[in-house]
This record gives structure tokens, C-alpha cells and sequence, in this order.
């Protein structure tokens, strides 16, 4: 099977998961309910739900277990999106090429859209806790609290970001951003999975090299796409970031050494699969995937 008929199995049972949290009662807050619904399946790419279940897949294929836990970072994702989008933060009127949350419904209805999805999240993994056998609970217990330090991180990214708008920042700052921001997340996915499989410490590290390397690549994939990439293909506009004078990969080294730094992370993250053998083949294209994307 091919990585893209694989990704697309992947996206598909994601998409299934994820109906199964929809909120279709009627009830006073049926707007707010909607809202979430309508960011949540908006048509993103799922990877970090995928990043949970492929890594997962490493070791273990019984992966019901794992599946609650790729449902609540997809949420938490999602939350992220709509405050993202907010006009104290990113101020965008398009995600996926729809009218952004606060657009389509209105201000105040988006942030508690975001708060209850990211609340979503924790009740997913609590209730999963709940019906855990006793001795699952340290496993589960340890990535619940991974959970809650990667957000804390990806919330302080986007803080930083915000306030650094307009301003010239070196390049470690740069990277702090990121590493939080967009990175946290991601290698937050991949050692979930890992984790919850019962990976040893060792095959543990060289999954954390790979998504602290897939991290940072996506973000610098994402910079270069907002200066050079198809607004009709992205579902947003183009040049957003140089506008509000955020400080980007692409501000800070240009276009082209950005894609040399991108190209050099994905071969060293895929470098650090070569012990899975051919387990691994959809986690290497994965990282083939986040260069070469075009949205």
C-alpha cells in the first residue's frame, strides 16, 4: 500500500473517531455546539492524530487503546486553530478554505467554541482513565500528564509569537517559538504513541529525535508556504505573516536557506527511523509528506 492510500485510511478512521464526540442534542447551547463541530471537522490533514496511531502501530496493532488519545489532541489542535484566528491573534478570516470560526459565527461564540473543544480533550482521556484497568493506569497516566505539559508549551509559543510581532528577534528565540508553538504538539503525538505501546527508553529517544525534527520542519514548511504558496490551494491568504511582521524562518534566513534548513531536518528525522526497518515506511513518508506539501 502506498503512503498516500495509507494516509487517506488514516484520515478516514480519524474522521469516523471523531464523529462519535459530536454534540447533536437540543439544548440552548446548540449554537456553541456547532461551532465546535464545524472547526473540529473542518477538513484538516489529522496528522497528529496520525503521528499517534502510525508510531503506535510500531509496536503494538490493537490500537482502540490509543484511539482516545488521538481524538483529544485532534480537539486540542483544533482549539488552537480557532484562537489562532482571532483578531487579538492572527486576525484570518479563512482555515481550509472556509470563513474562519469567529467569521462564521461570530467573536465571543469562537473562544468558548476553542475552550470547549480543548476541555473536550480532557474529558476524552478522563473518561478513558475512568474505564482503564488499574494496571494501565501508570502508562496512561504518565502520557496524560505529557498531554497537559504540551499544551502549557504550545500556549507559551504562541504567547511569545504574539508579543514578538514587528520586533527583530535572534534566531534562538526564533526557535523557542517553534519548538513550543508548533513542535510541542507534534512530539507530544509521536511520544504518546510510543509511550502507550510500551516502548523501551531507547526506541523511545530516537522517536523523540524524529518528531522534535518533523516539528521544527512543518513550521519552517509552513513559513516558506506563506510567502510562495496557492491561496486557492491552502484554503488561507498568502503573506499574512510578513504583513502583521511576524518573524518567520523565511524573514529571518530567506527562501531559499529555509529550504535547505527544512530538507536537512526531514533526512535527519528520517535517520532516526533506520532501525525500524520497513515498520517505519509510513512514518518516513510522513516526514516526505511534511516537506514536499503544498498546503
Amino acid at each position: 500500500m502506498d503512503f498516500k492510500q495509507r494516509l487517506g485510511e488514516y484520515q478516514q478512521l480519524i474522521n469516523d473517531e471523531l464523529t462519535k464526540y459530536l454534540r447533536h442534542d437540543d439544548c440552548y447551547e446548540r449554537r456553541w455546539n456547532d461551532a465546535m463541530e464545524y472547526s473540529l471537522m473542518a477538513g484538516g490533514k489529522r496528522l497528529r492524530p496520525i503521528l499517534v496511531v502510525a508510531t503506535y502501530r510500531l509496536f503494538r496493532q490493537d490500537i482502540a487503546r490509543c484511539l482516545p488519545f488521538a481524538v483529544a489532541i485532534e480537539m486540542v489542535h483544533n482549539f488552537s486553530l480557532i484562537h489562532d484566528d482571532l483578531p487579538g491573534i492572527d486576525n484570518d478570516d479563512f482555515r481550509h478554505g472556509k470563513p474562519t470560526n469567529h467569521r462564521q459565527f461570530d467573536e465571543a461564540t469562537a473562544i468558548l467554541a476553542g475552550d470547549g473543544l480543548l476541555n473536550g480533550a480532557y474529558m476524552v482521556i478522563s473518561n478513558d482513565l475512568l474505564h482503564s484497568d488499574v494496571a494501565d493506569l501508570p502508562v496512561k497516566l504518565r502520557v496524560f500528564g505529557e498531554f497537559a505539559c504540551a499544551i502549557d508549551r504550545m500556549a507559551a509559543g504562541e504567547y511569545v509569537d504574539t508579543i514578538d510581532e514587528g520586533k527583530q528577534i535572534d534566531a534562538a528565540e526564533l526557535e523557542y517559538i517553534h519548538q513550543n508553538k508548533t513542535g510541542a504538539l507534534l512530539k507530544l503525538c509521536v511520544r504518546m504513541g510510543a509511550i502507550l505501546a510500551g516502548a523501551d527508553e531507547d526506541n523511545l529517544a530516537k522517536l523523540t529525535t524524529y518528531a522534535d525534527k518533523i516539528g521544527l520542519a512543518f513550521q519552517i514548511k509552513d513559513d516558506i508556504l506563506s510567502e510562495e504558496g496557492d491561496e486557492k490551494v491552502l484554503g488561507k491568504p498568502v503573506g499574512n505573516d510578513r504583513e502583521m511582521g511576524k518573524c518567520t524562518y523565511v524573514s529571518q534566513y530567506g527562501l531559499d536557506k529555509s529550504k535547505e534548513m527544512l530538507h536537512d531536518l526531514v533526512a535527519e528525522a528520517k535517520a532516526r527511523l533506520v532501525d525500524f526497518g520497513d515498520q517505519a515506511d509510513f512514518l518516513t513518508g510522513l516526514a516526505d509528506y511534511i516537506e514536499n506539501r503544498n498546503k
